[in-house]
């Protein structure tokens, strides 16, 4: 006769071990917040699926470990643009991020975030460059993707199980476009717009962006102060400038007559935005055709570096926020590299010499004594 007396349970959220009917192995079953987890031990021994039930209890409870079965790759840009806008990023950010999650959901919408593989993320690249995308966007436009799985990897309870990691498409060099000084001052002869010789000097000077130019409002700029704040800018963040006398005289052309919301660069009366006509005409006719009005941010880098700026300062100025990227357009030049060899070649001059000196002294003081 069997024992009607009942097994002793175990405290609430302790989970439990069970062996369902036709089944060889355990399985165990716990809750986490408010929903039930159940799943196999995958073991005929119930000491192990206890030992499996107590792992698993401590991964969810520290947030290492998560369901991840309904995440989709299409709930995750949701989470991660909604973090984005929370956290004031650039409305330029959102824009580019949002361009890249079109080609990225076209491939990837509906597919669970647990099934992106190394093969789905090759076949993607592949896709891309078939469709014409150059290896910068294709990566790019992944890191995006990996981004969005790091925030869901952070988020409590975990999303995903892991982070995204993926092997780079090699990517050309970066443009070594430069402006010398000369060059300069011959487009700056060549400009006969007030707008364009403005936004020249500001470019070469600080190394200003083209849209952070074209959004700039008489408000922004304190001639009387002489400095220029830029309120709108690729990283999300603003920052002050000390106006130059050449770039001051610029700019207090450029803004007289207007009121504080104007926009300060304005071409016949309207605002400027796109003057790619007209700067290809003026390069051309200084004798630098094909030159970027983006070079010349590369060049203000430059510059300052040369000139003995702090790299710190120097960063600050063109709005840099991570090294990487800012020993990326702080170029060297042959120039550079020549100064380099004549400033060792002195130094070891200056030794030689010094040498030189010395064994002369040396020798002078051995005569003496042999005078005496």
């Amino acid at each position: 006769m069997g024992s009607t007396e009942k097994k002793p349970r175990g405290k609430r959220g302790q989970g439990c071990v069970y062996r369902p009917a036709n089944s060889r192995n355990w399985w165990i079953k716990f809750s986490v917040a408010g929903r039930v987890v159940q799943e196999s031990a995958g073991t005929e021994s119930r000491r192990e699926a206890l030992d499996t039930l107590k792992t698993k209890i401590l991964k969810y409870a520290s947030g290492e470990a998560m369901d991840c079965r309904g995440t989709t790759v299409a709930s995750l840009r949701v989470s991660m643009m909604s973090s984005w806008r929370l956290h004031g990023r650039s409305p330029r950010s959102i824009k580019w991020a949002e361009g890249c999650w079109k080609h990225l959901l076209g491939f990837f919408g509906q597919v669970k975030a647990n099934a992106v593989s190394s093969a789905s993320i090759r076949d993607y690249m592949e896709l891309r460059k078939g469709q014409g995308a150059s290896h910068a966007s294709v990566n790019r436009e992944l890191s995006i993707l990996q981004s969005a799985f790091s925030l869901a990897f952070k988020e409590t309870p975990r999303r995903v199980a892991a982070k995204l990691y993926f092997d780079r498409l090699p990517e050309s060099k970066p443009r070594q476009g430069f402006v010398e000084e000369k060059t300069y001052r011959t487009i700056a002869g060549k400009c006969r717009e007030p707008y364009l010789r403005a936004m020249l000097a500001l470019a070469y000077s600080f190394g200003f962006r083209r849209g952070e130019l074209v959004a700039l409002r008489v408000s922004d700029c304190d001639l009387l102060g002489g400095t220029i704040r830029l309120r709108t800018s690729k990283n999300g963040e603003p920052r002050t400038v000390a106006l130059t006398a050449e770039t001051h005289g610029l700019l207090a052309s450029c803004i007289a007559g207007k009121g504080p919301d104007a926009p300060v660069f304005t071409r016949n009366g309207k605002p400027v935005s796109d003057f790619r006509g007209t700067w290809d005409a003026v390069t051309k006719a200084a004798g630098a055709p094909g030159l970027l009005f983006h070079d010349l941010r590369r060049s203000a880098i430059r510059n300052m570096i040369r000139a003995g700026v702090p790299e710190v300062v120097a960063m600050r100025i063109s709005g840099h926020k991570t090294r990487a990227v800012f020993d990326r357009y702080n170029i060297v030049s042959g120039r550079d590299l020549a100064e380099a060899a004549q400033k060792i070649e002195s130094v070891s001059l200056s030794y030689s010499l010094a040498k030189e000196d010395e064994s002369e002294k040396q020798t002078k003081a051995a005569q003496n004594v042999t005078i005496q």
